[in-house]
């Protein structure tokens, strides 16, 4: 099982990466530093990675799900209502791939600012 760390300003959250091509690419360029930003109930966050948009990406998650932006580049983690959700879905602002799953708690993630420092790092 691979294991990623993510400290995002006050949060520390692990997540298990999934078996997919951007998962790959994320666990390959690690560890890398960024600077968080937030949109509504979603963090996000710039990466070293690029990669293609997969068959099954999508724009709304579920909270815990880890995705990856493909326009921007970037980590994407949504933890509740963005500016484009419907109601009380996690909508992002464009199809994401899913390269994993929070093993803790992303609501934690409402403590995060602007410009928070980050660092994303193996954890197994």
């Amino acid at each position: 099982m691979r294991i990623v760390k993510m400290t995002i300003g006050p949060v520390e959250i692990e997540a298990e990466l999934l078996e997919t091509p951007t998962a790959d690419a994320i666990y390959a360029a690690l560890p890398f530093t960024s600077s968080a930003r937030t949109w509504g109930d979603e963090v996000y966050f710039t990466t070293p990675v690029g990669a293609d948009l997969e068959g099954d990406a999508r724009d709304v998650v579920e909270a815990g799900e880890i995705a990856y932006w493909v326009e921007g580049k970037a980590i994407a983690i949504g933890f509740g209502p963005t500016p484009v959700s419907r109601g009380d879905e996690i909508r992002l602002a464009s199809p994401t791939n899913i390269w994993g799953r929070a093993l803790s708690d992303v609501r934690a993630l409402a403590l995060v600012e602007d410009g928070d420092p980050i660092s994303v790092q193996k954890a197994d």
